[in-house]
């Protein structure tokens, strides 16, 4: 078995190669560049530095979101066409539950967050890799409300504690940890480990799509303008 995973959902873009469980290759890029443009390099990167040729691969991965409406169109459209062009199965893996995976700490609750603007995160929570809450697009403040279901401490992670780690500390007291810097973002490798375990699961690329809490920023935009004139 031999997977190509990618991640454009959040601002982190990542590649990585599975064969046989192990990683061949992983690379990751926080460069300010549009995804649409570096993506594709960076699996050329990939295939040429795991000794691999696409012809070689068994499946395609690609995190179907939740996330930044735009990088997971990017990822899912890449892998979309390149599973047409090669005859490949595509497996579609959670965004939150790839950023989650490997950073497990004994009894803490795992809290993978995206930032999803205008005060909202996109969440879900995890103990010793078992989901305890599915994935949701809350008000900060909802989320953390709902946390409290679950006996913390509470570990934080993903790009959503940049902006709100503040917030959340305040909140959460000595309850709240965070990830260090090195471990806060997806690991591309998460993906592909997630993909190789999900396997059975993978369907044509027709049948692949995004995964979305919420209506795209525009439609939103657009519901609230034919509000006021009603």
């Amino acid at each position: 078995m031999l997977i190509l995973a990618l991640d454009t959902s959040g601002p982190v873009a990542g590649v990585a190669i599975w064969e046989d469980g192990r990683i061949r290759y992983e690379g990751a890029a926080v460069n300010k560049l549009t995804h649409s443009a570096s993506i594709m390099p960076m699996v050329d990167e990939a295939l040429c530095r795991a000794d691999v040729k696409k012809e070689q691969l068994t499946h395609l991965a690609v995190t179907v979101g939740p996330g930044s409406f735009t990088g997971v169109r990017i990822g899912v459209t890449a892998v979309k066409a390149m599973a047409h062009a090669l005859g490949l199965p595509c497996i579609a893996v959670d965004t939150l539950e790839a950023t989650a995976t490997g950073i497990e700490q004994a009894e803490a609750v795992v809290c993978p967050i995206q930032d999803a603007r205008v005060q909202q995160v996109y969440g879900a929570a995890f103990r010793n890799g078992e989901r305890l809450m599915q994935d949701c697009a809350l008000k900060l403040e909802e989320y953390l409300e709902a946390l409290s279901a679950f006996e913390g401490p509470y570990l934080f992670t993903g790009d959503g504690i940049i902006p709100y780690r503040e917030h959340i500390a305040q909140t959460l007291g000595e309850k709240a940890r965070f990830a260090a810097a090195h471990n806060a973002y997806l690991r591309p490798a998460a993906v592909a480990a997630l993909a190789a375990r999900d396997v059975d699961r993978a369907v044509d690329y027709l049948t692949l799509q995004p995964m979305y809490l919420r209506a795209p920023q525009a439609e939103r935009a657009r519901a609230l303008r034919e509000a006021g004139h009603e």
